[in-house]
């Protein structure tokens, strides 16, 4: 029978890839992990297919880094301490274009893909905005053709695991390397060595010229492991290098000898300790330091590699900045201006000017925040006794910088003590923002509101001296994996209808404008949304034992719990439907599931409250048998990237709710736009630019702008004012303060109503409250017509072109880095890759 008789029969080159695909896999599975059918379990079925993958993957790898090595492009080096990478697998298959080539030679032996995707551990190498934006960067340099390396450190903990016991958060060790991280290459050759603590000696050298040596030092070994970043149909793989903690030796010989085996290891546990956990608790003094040294493991590691690569084709430093761009994603890698400076003094002998010039024309820095407590400061007792040398360079850095701001503002004292590296309070301070301003030749915000703020408030006076260095590039996602991985079904029917050019060009969503009043699209768009809402509500009552209606409106709240994201003002909004539901049961309201899901900080009291509320007004809500299911509340735990690849793709209303001008720019309210929900939130961050693209009749803005939140301070805000004229709000606070959702302890939630009525509610939610009230009554009664909210949320999906990383990495690229793509080549001519020669 030849292959015309056979319906669907795979081509010859087809079944020579499939062929191909099982036999790798069959592979790893007997020659790399030992096992056979009968001894693999699930995790070793995975673990052979990541192999299958990363082999597809260090072709492209191998040919893409020695394309860098051969053109020697300009390197653009992105350093975080987060990177909230999620799940590689299916993301790695879905950039490979293999992933149904995978499904069918994974259904072929018996495995379901879907099933071995779900065995994944979400890598515990970030927790929130910062490092997500940080993987959506690499994703989208790779699929441009940027060349670009991500540096971060490799965490053998994540921040923590969150489970929720009686209503509270509880923190569990998320040991996510447990069962191996198949797609990293340890590279043992790439070994570091990181000072701490010592001393600084100065001698003069021959010419009589002074000599640093810092000597007497504690040495870590920074070992890297690298992770490939395939882009999207390209050739083009990058690296994400992290760097792990290492003993310069095992164990002390002698004590073992003498039978103290605990001290003989001792040395080697306390060194590792710093690459074993993101975020050690900063609460004690002990967690404070491990941070600080964190933050310069990453830095002296990273600033050696970067020189280390450079001058395997370059003698002369002072070219540095023509091949080398050093991104720094907040102030946690700030200390890499310092030791830059460090190494091109004491090191390769360079001129004060002559370094400062390197390091000034290679750095550049990004802020994402304007809240005084994330702006980071380091007592200088911690300089003085873990990095002494580089406090002297830093006193250099600042003499010589206030001499310039004498030279330019004579006689502004004032000017002069703000602008200043060092913090002249009661306890000395190293101004980490100040550091990274003055240290790099570009200042970026991340939202157009947010820079505005940055120039006119926050770094007001180096704007006033550096305006050329202040510019804006508003963040992005990658459609990548927030649509097409995360939402196949949606992504399945853009594509159908419009082509799949939206994949590269995010702009190419615009064109579903014409289809969003078709009443055939609309009703394709309305089913998969639907799907989506029956796939979560599935996982809820899997996980919360919580039937919801897949037909009420999903109204999700999904970010870091902190009290200017205003989870607390949602609650108020509960309790208040709740009140109204008590007091008509007879009434007729639209049915509401309000999700909430994210992490607090382990000592961020008022945060962990709120969780406590949440859930406490969850379980008096579900369980009250006149609310039926027109009111539920859940709190699905343990927010990561693979959680969210479930909340996004099902939210009907998606919750930007900050108080404005606090939050930096968001990436939450790109994904849930992209994913066809609509937005209630405030003027701020990146929900201004939003409404600009898809229309201010396709959101739900309420409250305050940022001027009036400031207006309002300066007057005086009074929140018992707002108290004393809302009854439903008085009603909800009261509520709360007497015991109403803990009647087994009437006090518990009193600090919560206290930080509002008593202690100034700093993020004014009560004077947001009847604004945002009627906002949702707004939501309620457009959900009533089905069509028109997903005509809206076509609309929402359109107007997302401008929020793709690809166009704020293109921005990064042109205006702040000064490189262009390249393309990657196959560096053998022929090459056999899944069946197909390619030349």
């Amino acid at each position: 029978m030849n292959d015309e008789a056979i319906p669907n029969a795979p081509a010859p080159a087809e079944l020579d890839a499939l062929m191909l695909i099982i036999k790798s896999f069959l592979e790893h599975l007997e020659y790399t992990l030992g096992k056979d059918k009968y001894s693999a379990t699930h995790h070793d079925i995975f673990n052979a297919l990541s192999y299958a993958v990363r082999d597809r993957l260090v072709e492209r790898w191998l040919d893409t880094q020695q394309t860098y090595y051969n053109e020697d492009p300009k390197r653009i080096y992105y350093v975080s301490m987060e990177f909230l990478m999620g799940r590689t697998l299916e993301n790695s298959l879905v950039n490979l274009g293999l992933l149904e080539q995978f499904r069918e030679a994974m259904t072929s032996l018996g495995y379901d893909l879907d099933q071995l995707i779900e065995q994944e551990q979400d890598a515990g190498l970030g927790n929130g905005g910062l490092g997500r934006l940080a993987a959506c960067f690499l994703d989208s340099m790779a699929t441009m053709g940027i060349p670009g390396y991500g540096y971060g450190i490799r965490y053998e903990y994540g921040i923590f695991r969150q489970s929720i016991v009686d209503g509270a958060q509880v923190e569990i060790p998320d040991n996510w390397l447990r069962y191996r991280n198949p797609w990293e290459l340890d590279r043992q050759e790439h070994l570091h060595p990181v000072k701490f603590y010592g001393r600084v000696v100065e001698r003069r050298d021959s010419e009589g010229k002074p000599v640093f040596d810092w000597v007497d030092t504690e040495d870590v070994m920074a070992m890297a492991y690298d992770t490939p970043i395939p882009g999207f149909a390209t050739n083009t793989v990058n690296t994400m290098r992290l760097w792990t903690a290492k003993s310069t030796r095992e164990f002390d010989l002698t004590f073992f000898n003498e039978g103290n085996y605990i001290r003989a290891v001792e040395k080697k546990m306390v060194t590792e300790n710093i690459s074993k956990v993101l975020y050690p608790a900063d609460n004690v003094p002990e967690g404070r330091e491990l941070r600080f040294k964190q933050e310069y493991f990453l830095a002296c590691a990273t600033v050696y590699d970067v020189i280390y690569r450079f001058r395997k084709t370059h003698d002369d430093l002072r070219l540095l900045p023509t091949r080398v761009a050093i991104q720094l994603n907040d102030t946690h890698p700030a200390l890499c201006i310092p030791e830059m400076m460090r190494l091109l003094l004491d090191h390769y002998r360079l001129d004060w000017d002559t370094a400062w010039g390197i390091a000034t024309n290679t750095f550049a820095y990004t802020n994402h925040t304007i809240l005084p407590e994330a702006l980071e400061k380091w007592p200088v007792w911690f300089f003085e006794h873990i990095l002494p040398r580089h406090l002297q360079i830093i006193y250099e850095i600042n003499d010589r910088f206030l001499a310039e701001v004498r030279r330019r503002f004579p006689g502004d004292t004032g000017r002069l003590q703000r602008m200043s590296l060092i913090e002249e309070h009661w306890e000395r301070k190293v101004r980490m923002a100040n550091l990274a301003i003055v240290g790099s030749h570009s200042v970026n915000g991340v939202a157009a509101l947010h820079t505005e703020i940055l120039k006119e408030s926050v770094f007001r006076d180096f704007y006033g001296m550096f305006p050329e260095r202040f510019n804006n590039k508003t963040n992005g996602i990658t459609q990548r994996r927030w649509l097409k991985c995360a939402n196949p079904g949606q992504a399945e029917l853009i594509g159908t209808t419009i082509g799949d050019g939206w994949t590269k060009d995010l702009f190419e969503l615009a064109r579903l404008r014409d289809h969003a009043a078709d009443p055939a699209f609309v009703a394709q768009w309305r089913r998969v949304k639907r799907e989506n809402k029956e796939r979560l509500a599935r996982y809820i009552l899997d996980h919360n034992c919580v039937q919801v209606n897949a037909d009420s409106l999903f109204d999700c709240q999904v970010k870091r719990i902190h009290e200017y994201k205003r989870q607390l003002l949602n609650v108020l909004h509960v309790i208040t439907l709740y009140n109204r539901i008590k007091a008509n049961p007879a009434g007729d309201f639209v049915p509401r599931t309000v999700i909430f899901s994210g992490k607090a900080a382990p000592a961020y009291f008022i945060a962990k409250l709120i969780i406590r509320l949440i859930s406490a007004v969850g379980d008096a809500v579900n369980n009250d048998p006149e609310v039926g299911d027109r009111l539920k509340v859940v709190f699905l735990a343990n927010y990561s990237v693979s959680l969210a690849e479930k909340i996004f793709p099902a939210a009907d209303l998606s919750e930007q709710i900050s108080t404005a001008g606090t939050e930096a720019s968001g990436t939450g309210n790109m994904k849930f736009a992209l994913n066809g929900a609509l937005t209630i939130g405030t003027l701020d961050g990146a929900n201004i630019e939003i409404m600009e693209e898809v229309g201010r009749d396709n959101i739900f803005i309420f409250g305050m702008n940022a001027a009036e939140v400031e207006e309002l301070r300066r007057k005086g805000y009074n929140p018992r004012d707002w108290y004393g004229r809302n009854a439903e709000l008085r009603k909800v606070l009261d509520m709360i303060a007497e015991g109403h959702f803990s009647p087994g302890n009437r006090d518990l939630f009193r600090p919560i109503v206290d930080t509002l009525l008593n202690q100034g509610d700093y993020y004014m939610l009560l004077a947001d409250y009847a604004s945002y009230i009627a906002a949702q009554e707004q939501v309620s009664r457009l959900y009533l017509d089905q069509d028109e909210w997903a005509r809206k949320a076509i609309l929402n999906c359109a107007g997302m072109g401008k929020f793709s990383s690809d166009r704020t990495i293109a921005e990064y690229a042109r205006e702040i880095w000064g490189v262009e793509p390249m393309e990657i080549r196959p560096v053998l001519e022929f090459r056999q890759r899944d069946g197909v020669p390619e030349s």
